[in-house]
């Protein structure tokens, strides 16, 4: 389902981070560089355990002198308290901008007829807000983070329509991207499994990150044998901690029910190439594995 239109993702939290400490504060604790943000290229990154599993993903750009950190609101409280455990004695301030920001979600077509510079997470000022190409995949389209106020008036000068956010939703699942009901994933898998790597939310050439050190570990040593992965239910029903069998063999299990569903598979033990295309049993349903393009070079070769 391609995005055509604008939808509001009201299911998104804006936390801005300000201060001469800033930068640095953050470079030391997410597992994206910081010395790629500017004012024209903001990232992916993620927070994770001291032992390397997931606690919060997001995406981050540069705002006036500071931050902007577009989260999920479900998760923005306790991100802030994350964040302000390891502040310290740093000196910035910490704010939750959610009731005066909301995220948008605009088209890729619209965005390159404002912009032609397809860089994943380039970044343009539109009325002085940050309107970013998503910098996981360029499909999930733009967004654009500023007041609800000046969202109507940039919709009509842009001639967008409102639709329902769902949209954008079905087509993140079908690009394989978990975005709802990440708080899920919390303290369960590895931050690497989620895909980070692939999806330009890891830069382990930056330096120390929390977790840092078992990530470096499992990449090094190519040990990552499990991966998040998005599920089609081919009948009945599945729900979270559903395990997942081929030939009465565990390969994964669910971490994400609703909608759009998630698991953690095997590829390896039994090699995922045996049972990628099969109907897998789980719980009383059957299912298949969708593996998106952008991760079949790395798993089916």
């Amino acid at each position: 389902m391609k995005i055509t239109e604008t939808c509001i993702l009201e299911d998104r939290g804006i936390i801005y981070i300000e201060g001469s400490d800033t930068k640095n504060f953050l470079q030391n604790i997410v597992t994206n560089n910081l010395d790629k943000v500017t004012d024209n290229q903001s990232i992916y990154s993620s927070l994770l355990t001291p032992q390397g599993k997931y606690l919060f993903d997001f995406i981050l750009a540069k705002h006036k002198k500071g931050y902007v950190i577009d989260c999920e609101k479900i998760e923005l409280e306790n991100l802030i308290k994350a964040l302000n455990l390891y502040k310290l004695r740093s000196k910035l301030e910490i704010l939750d901008l959610s009731n005066e920001f909301v995220v948008a979600a605009f088209p890729y077509e619209k965005y390159l007829s404002l912009e032609s510079n397809q860089t994943p997470g380039f970044t343009i000022k539109y009325n002085e807000d940050p309107l970013i190409l998503d910098p996981r995949n360029k499909k999930l389209g733009a967004r654009l983070i500023t007041n609800l106020e000046k969202l109507y008036l940039s919709l009509k000068k842009l001639n967008l329509k409102i639709v329902d956010k769902n949209i954008y939703y079905q087509e993140s699942f079908e690009l394989g991207i978990a975005q709802i009901n990440s708080t899920k994933l919390k303290n369960k898998i590895f931050g690497i499994e989620c895909n980070f790597e692939e999806l330009n939310a890891i830069d382990f050439k930056k330096g120390c990150f929390v977790g840092q050190e078992n990530t470096s570990r499992i990449n090094l040593r190519n040990k990552l044998r499990r991966r998040l992965l998005p599920l089609k239910i081919k009948d009945g029903k599945i729900v979270e901690g559903d395990l997942i069998k081929f030939n009465n063999n565990e390969v994964g299990r669910v971490l994400i029910d609703g909608p759009y569903p998630f698991a953690i598979i095997k590829v390896t033990d039994p090699d995922i190439k045996e049972f990628e295309k099969e109907k897998l049993i789980c719980g009383s349903a059957n299912i298949n594995i969708h593996i998106p393009d952008w991760l079949i070079s790395k798993i089916l070769t």
